[in-house]
């Protein structure tokens, strides 16, 4: 295998697949929606999550007005919504009227659920920096939606039953491999 080096990170793909998301947000009396593949937990207590956003993003704006927003978790079998709500502007286009997206009810927050979504989180910002081309929301998750029989009794995805949307980058998406699961107790694989 040919190994290349370069300077620069190239095309920037190679910390992908990645799960992606819809982030939703409702500001004033406009809702939006948009897909993100940059977003990670980053504690458990308290329960706090991360999404990069562009600040040329109209749900970059409404965030920061609305102080809280949604990340919401979708099967593959929604691909095409990620790259619908992905490909369109908030600014120029009501993407829950376009691409006729069911809402759930939130708990706590004001941003609208995908009633598609297996997992969703509700979520108040924290805070909010600017790195880079980004800017890095932080939000305390204040309620969690998921569907029950897709998840295992040890809260993990089952694979049996739903299949992440996993974006490649350049456009592409995929899903996992089922049989490619290797349980790997890192108590004992840290003793050898």
């Amino acid at each position: 295998m040919a190994r290349v080096s370069m300077e620069g990170a190239g095309e920037y793909f190679h910390h992908y697949p990645r799960v992606a998301i819809i982030i939703t947000v409702h500001a004033g009396d406009r809702d939006n929606a948009m897909a993100a593949a940059w977003h990670c937990p980053l504690s458990f207590t308290p329960p706090l999550y991360g999404v990069a956003i562009s600040p040329k993003r109209f749900t970059h704006d409404l965030i920061v007005e609305a102080g809280e927003f949604g990340i919401n978790f979708v099967p593959v079998e929604k691909a095409e919504l990620i790259a619908s709500v992905g490909g369109s502007s908030g600014r120029e286009v009501d993407k829950f009227h376009r691409f006729d997206i069911a809402r759930e009810k939130p708990l706590k927050t004001s941003a609208p659920l995908l009633r598609d979504a297996y997992a969703s989180y509700e979520c108040k910002l924290v805070e909010h920096k600017t790195y880079g081309d980004h800017v890095w929301f932080v939000g305390e998750v204040v309620a969690s939606h998921f569907d029950e029989d897709v998840f295992t009794p040890e809260q993990t995805l089952d694979l049996e039953r739903v299949a992440p949307a996993l974006y490649l980058g350049a456009e592409l998406y995929t899903m996992p491999a089922k049989d490619a699961i290797r349980h790997l107790d890192r108590k004992v694989y840290g003793k050898r």
